[in-house]
Parts: structure tokens; sequence; C-alpha cells
């Protein structure tokens, strides 16, 4: 791997020899046996240069990534935990990033103050191997993949107006009254139905007018505290607001069995980073916590 590695960075077979104090025929058949143990072609040769296939620049990012990590892990071995370092790649929807991943952070930062968190926030799924994620936070059903889960909690879901909006065009009583209302959703498919699967079936978004579809809930959850429609969100992001009485909750009948499992998800394998590994051991039990409430 790391000749391999070599070869791309210096584009040579024969500088990667020089650095490598090797024959380029060394080099050469190194990185062949590597092609055929793989089955696919990572190097298209020319007499000018060498340029990377499709598989070897898939090949190269991850062994890339991976030495980046064995090195942190012997640095971080070398230095002990007290003064682990690198960084950790998160992602979780914005929603659940803002309301529980967040405040937790400082005290992160007090045990692991060498440790730096690249936080993304997004309610898209992302990839976690093509944007080098370490850990993301996924709201709703898991597909099946490589990746390892851990359960964090179950989140009841609740359909909410502000008292303003609920003054101005009068509390729905059964979900047929919906026809009348304006309705909040989001603009992307999500992994569970976004509305309750009760009467006809039909989604709250199919049943009012609807005012507005937003790519994260955050949004959703300002325009819904500003009077603009009803929308259907987790009860996670909506408890200080229900709390405080910035949103009411309308039809709780409806939404009873309505719940949305969240997981922390990363790259399965046999060697998680140290400062992975320091991350969510110190998140999961708070984050359970904070959904357990």
């Amino acid at each position: 791997m790391q000749v391999f590695l070599r070869v791309v960075d210096t584009g040579s077979f024969s500088e990667a020899a020089r650095m490598l104090k090797m024959t380029p025929s060394t080099v050469s058949k190194l990185i062949g046996r590597i092609e055929t143990r793989l089955g696919v072609r990572l190097l298209e040769r020319s007499t000018r240069r060498l340029s990377l296939t499709n598989e070897g620049q898939a090949y190269y990012d991850r062994s890339q990534a991976l030495l980046t990590d064995l090195e942190e892990i012997e640095r971080d071995l070398s230095k002990g935990a007290a003064q682990m370092g690198g960084t950790v790649r998160v992602n979780a929807s914005v929603g659940f990033g803002m309301v529980g991943l967040e405040p937790l952070l400082p005290a992160f930062w007090d045990t692991y103050p060498n440790v730096t968190i690249d936080l993304a926030l997004s309610d898209e799924i992302v990839d976690l191997y093509l944007d080098r994620t370490d850990v993301a936070f996924r709201v709703g059903a898991l597909h099946s993949s490589s990746l390892k889960a851990v359960k964090l909690g179950t989140a009841a879901r609740k359909i909410v107006a502000a008292p303003a909006y609920l003054a101005r065009r009068g509390t729905p009583q059964t979900l047929d009254d919906l026809a009348g209302h304006d309705v909040l959703t989001f603009s992307y498919r999500r992994s569970t139905a976004m509305a309750p699967q009760r009467d006809s079936g039909r989604s709250i978004d199919r049943r009012g007018t609807l005012r507005l579809t937003a790519n994260n809930g955050e949004t959703m959850r300002r325009m819904a505290v500003a009077g603009m429609g009803i929308a259907r969100m987790g009860e996670f992001h909506i408890r200080e607001d229900l709390a405080a009485g910035r949103l009411i909750e309308i039809l709780p009948e409806a939404v009873i069995g309505d719940t949305e499992d969240i997981h922390a998800v990363f790259p399965g394998g046999r060697h998680v980073p140290h400062r992975v590994r320091a991350f969510l051991d110190f998140m999961t039990p708070r984050l359970r916590d904070f959904l357990a409430r």
C-alpha cells in the first residue's frame, strides 16, 4: 500500500523506487501484485505519465485515510489518552446536532482538549466513506450496510403549531381537518413516512396547503414558531419550544406509536481510531440520557 501511494505521489515508478530504496522493476511488480489480488487495474501506464483509474483513485483515497489513522494510533499510544489528538469528522441532522450534540462539546473538550471536531450538520444522508466521515448520527431506519451502528434511543414525533397560528386559523380536531390548514414539511425523501398512516393514509403535506418545504428541521421549527403553519417533528428538536409554549401539540392521538430510532454509525473494521472510540464512548451515554428525558 505504501509503495502504491508513493508511486502515485511521485508520478513515477523510478522516483518512487529511489525514495523507497528499491529497483523500479520491484516497484512495478509490487503494484502488479496488488492489481492481480484486487482484480482491477489501478494505474494507466504510458510512456509519458501514470494516471489513476477510478478504482485506483478509490484505493488511493482509502489507503491515505488508513495510513493517517495508523499514524494517529501510534502517536496516541505514545502520548497516552490525556494527550490524544487528531480530528473526528462528525455528521448529524441539523436539529439533533443543535440540541443534542453541540451542548455536549464543551465537556468533551474538557476531557480531550487536543481533539478537533469537524462537525457537518445536514439532514441529507451522507456516504461516510466518500465524505471521510468518522461518525454520523442518523435519525430513522437504517439501511443494510457494512457500517457499525450503536442505538442511542427512540424519539417520538409530534404534530405542532404556534399559538398565534391556531388562534388565527383554528385548532384541527381530526386529520381530515388539516385540509383547511397550511403545512410545513421536508423537501427530501426520509427513511420513514412523514405522517401518520391513519385514516386515508395520506401524509400531512397531502392533506393541507403546502406552505413550505425545507431541507432541514431547524428551518421548519423556526417557521412553525413564527406561525407559518403546522409541522410534524421529532420531540427532541421542539422540546424546549413545547415547554416554553412557543409551540403547542395538536392531534396527539394521531401520532401514538409514531417514533424514529436514532443511531450513531461509523465505518466497521477491527481498528476504530482511538480518537473516534473516545468520542463515541463519551457521547453515547450522554445522548442516551438526552433522548430518554
